[in-house]
């Protein structure tokens, strides 16, 4: 159960982020969630978007450099130890953890994150033995665009 994300490089310059910003909105295509890590130079903008092969295909036609990865985006009880149980779980199957980020929205009393593992097959079994709601499309974006 993975999760389809576009990444994209930008220049770490005012109006960079817009252009993609304003591109997805001129095609009506709703970001759901994101996340952006930047250096001094460039940054590295992460989408979830339920028309991702829409996006892609108007972001590319605008001379972006899309990167389509999957991901993984699982439930993490929202208390003191929540997210230490999950993070248990990855650690006792000798997963590493690329990078996360939060979702935007709450599912009752949990969390949703997202995270790129080295291993995501061995990661979504892991999560699912151990009883952890791993999110498919489908459920993630039920109610959401």
């Amino acid at each position: 159960m993975t999760i389809p994300q576009l990444s994209l490089f930008l220049e770490n310059k005012p109006g960079h982020l817009n252009a993609i910003c304003r591109t997805l909105a001129e095609a009506q295509i709703n970001i759901v969630t994101l996340s952006m890590a930047d250096t001094d130079q460039f940054g590295i903008l992460r989408l979830i978007i339920s028309e991702w092969e829409k996006a892609q295909k108007v972001l590319v036609e605008k001379g972006f450099v899309v990167n389509v990865s999957n991901v993984v985006a699982t439930e993490v009880e929202d208390r003191p130890g929540g997210m230490a149980e999950i993070l248990d779980v990855l650690e006792s199957n000798s997963i590493n953890i690329e990078y996360m980020y939060a979702f935007t929205f709450r599912r009752g009393n949990s969390a949703v994150l997202v995270f790129r593992f080295d291993d995501t097959d061995k990661a979504v079994a892991a999560l699912q033995a151990a009883g952890k709601n791993v999110i498919g499309q489908v459920e993630l974006f039920e109610g959401i665009d």
